[in-house]
């Protein structure tokens, strides 16, 4: 048997030799190929890829269980006519789901296994012009001594999925699990290997659906998807400010009072949605604070803001934050939209319903500018708000409370 210095020695040699085949180039010399992208036929998946897959790409995509991964990526393998490769189900549990969801006449086909050997070896055989791997730790391979899951088998069946999409310019979507913490579950390299990462996220009870990528070796990290889910399938929405906002009551020029809308920016895409807020008298010694779409400490810094700024006496009411729709705001941008809804609540004085608000609040009480200002401000007036507050018309909290 050759022994482990042989080895060494033989490869060593071979190089030598020059018997490697990979040589260093100039990379003014490197040439590369025009490669069209594959579009998917489906607008909001494309955008998040950057135009469309790129061939050979390796594509890995998770998302909570039942969120729709399983539902978008069938609907793109019948867009492609691609192998759809299930772990988790039977071809006629699959077939099922394919009827519900109007997919009949295609030329998709379905291959039920779980060994990665016979998957690859498959796929080389048919060379399909597209493939779904559905699930990444239902997968396994006899070379290794592991249940499917552990960590070894995961990262092994990823490297030879890998190594069949770039032999054979195969773009291959893996579905990966995730954690209780909203982490992708398995080893870490698993996300170092593929070339893009997308992640699909909303609420069960909730028909709004985001795809947003958080690494892309071939296009942007800051696109949003936005798909509606419902019984036939995933669609992507052009509008997507539609689902935030309420309906117009045609009666009267002003809302609700405590009802203000603002422009969040969803990766570079400008969305409209309405904060709603109450405010009321408290008979507890620690008034409630309760925030829904937006984030608590912030809503308490903005409370801590108006009783300092403007002397509202809110330490006395229980205050409710709501985002209608179900959206879930991260960004700073929302502050004055907040501030304004809390205040009009409070005073139960309403606004104009073709207001918009944009803006950061400062300790101080300062509105400070937020980045895509001028995006947010033609999105909003595109859709009918003539009157956009900002830092360009409120220099203040105080000058914004002037308003009521």
């Amino acid at each position: 048997m050759e022994t482990f210095e042989e080895k060494a020695k033989g490869k060593s040699q071979k190089f030598k030799d020059g018997g490697s085949q990979n040589k260093p180039q100039k990379l003014s010399e490197v040439s590369i190929k025009d490669t069209k992208r594959i579009t998917t036929q489906i607008p909001e998946f494309d955008r998040v890829l950057g135009g469309g897959i790129v061939p050979g790409a390796v594509i890995l995509v998770a998302g909570d269980p039942g969120i729709g991964k399983s539902t978008l990526l069938l609907q793109v393998c019948q867009t492609l006519s691609g192998l759809y490769v299930s772990g988790e189900e039977s071809v006629s549990q699959i077939k099922i789901r394919a009827e519900r969801l109007g997919i009949k006449k295609t030329g998709m086909t379905i291959l039920a296994e779980v060994d990665t050997d016979n998957i690859c070896a498959q796929i080389e055989q048919e060379k399909p012009g597209f493939v779904v791997i559905d699930s990444i730790q239902t997968m396994e391979t006899g070379d290794l001594s592991g249940m499917a899951g552990a960590v070894g088998q995961v990262r092994e069946s990823a490297s030879r999925f890998i190594r069949t999409a770039k032999d054979h310019t195969i773009p291959i979507i893996i579905v990966g699990h995730v954690t209780k913490e909203g982490a992708i579950a398995g080893p870490k390299v698993l996300e170092h290997l593929v070339d893009t990462v997308l992640y699909l996220e909303g609420e069960r009870f909730i028909t709004l659906r985001l795809l947003r990528v958080t690494k892309n070796r071939y296009g942007p990290v800051d696109e949003v998807g936005v798909f509606e889910m419902n019984d036939k399938g995933m669609f992507g929405v052009d509008n997507p400010s539609k689902l935030f906002l309420g309906e117009e009551d045609k009666k009267g020029p002003d809302v609700a009072p405590g009802c203000v809308i603002t422009c969040t920016m969803e990766g570079t895409r400008p969305i409209l949605a309405e904060i709603q807020a109450l405010v009321v008298p408290s008979k507890l010694a620690m008034p409630r604070r309760v925030a829904t779409g937006v984030d608590y400490n912030r809503l308490q810094m903005i409370l801590a803001i108006i009783q300092k700024r403007l002397g509202l006496p809110l330490y006395e009411c229980d205050v409710y934050i709501n985002v209608a729709g179900g959206l879930k705001i991260n960004e700073p941008s929302s502050d004055l939209a907040v501030a304004m809804a809390i205040i009009s609540s409070f005073k139960n004085k309403p606004l104009s319903r073709r207001m918009c608000a944009v803006g950061e609040l400062g300790l101080l009480g300062e509105i400070r500018r937020v980045g895509g200002l001028d995006k947010r401000t033609k999105e909003a007036k595109r859709l009918g708000y003539t009157q956009v507050a900002s830092v360009n018309e409120f220099p203040t909290l105080v000058a914004v409370a002037k308003n009521f």
